[in-house]
């Protein structure tokens, strides 16, 4: 998982944030597949409108390394890549429109969800060294992810009632 010891909190939190920092930028690269993907209108500006606020994750993440005067860098999230990965199969599945869109909500909050876990555990990380600006910080993101998770299962909820009775030609 880490490529040296970690020897203590603080430690944990730079390499967290560096896993974070590319994970963000992954989500960045996949978001406008996922979006161009969406047959809904509504999906599709929902992925749109997560790629802007993904830039500003990452820049936010930019902000929390200044902040612990560490240089902005990242280590490759294996979790995110395997995350992708399920969008872009979701993205190629041959399937009727509206459950490749059920499948593209699956994939997203399954990255909703490790961000979240991610981001609860660094603003925890950075409460307890007390980086409180930086914990704010973590904490604005970790809410915006919510939001994101809990817009995508709205936009399930009819989409899923569509993708029941669709079939594809």
């Amino acid at each position: 998982m880490f490529n040296h010891k970690i020897h203590n909190l603080n430690d944990l939190l730079i390499e967290e944030l560096k896993d974070l920092y590319s994970a963000e930028e992954q989500m960045e690269k996949a978001l406008p597949r996922m979006a161009k993907a969406a047959h809904d209108g509504a999906l599709r500006q929902a992925f749109e409108s997560h790629h802007e606020e993904t830039i500003r994750h990452r820049e936010r993440l930019e902000q929390v390394f200044a902040l612990l005067n560490v240089p902005a860098k990242k280590r490759h999230c294996q979790a995110m890549e395997g995350l992708v990965a399920e969008g872009k199969e979701a993205i190629g599945e041959d399937a009727a429109p509206a459950v490749r869109d059920a499948a593209l909500i699956v994939a997203a909050q399954k990255a909703e969800h490790y961000e979240i876990a991610s981001y609860g555990s660094v603003r925890t990380f950075a409460d307890l060294l007390g980086h409180l600006e930086v914990g704010r910080l973590l904490q604005a993101t970790l809410e915006e992810e919510a939001a994101t998770d809990k817009h995508l299962t709205t936009l399930s909820q009819s989409l899923n009632v569509r993708a029941q009775t669709e079939v594809h030609a």
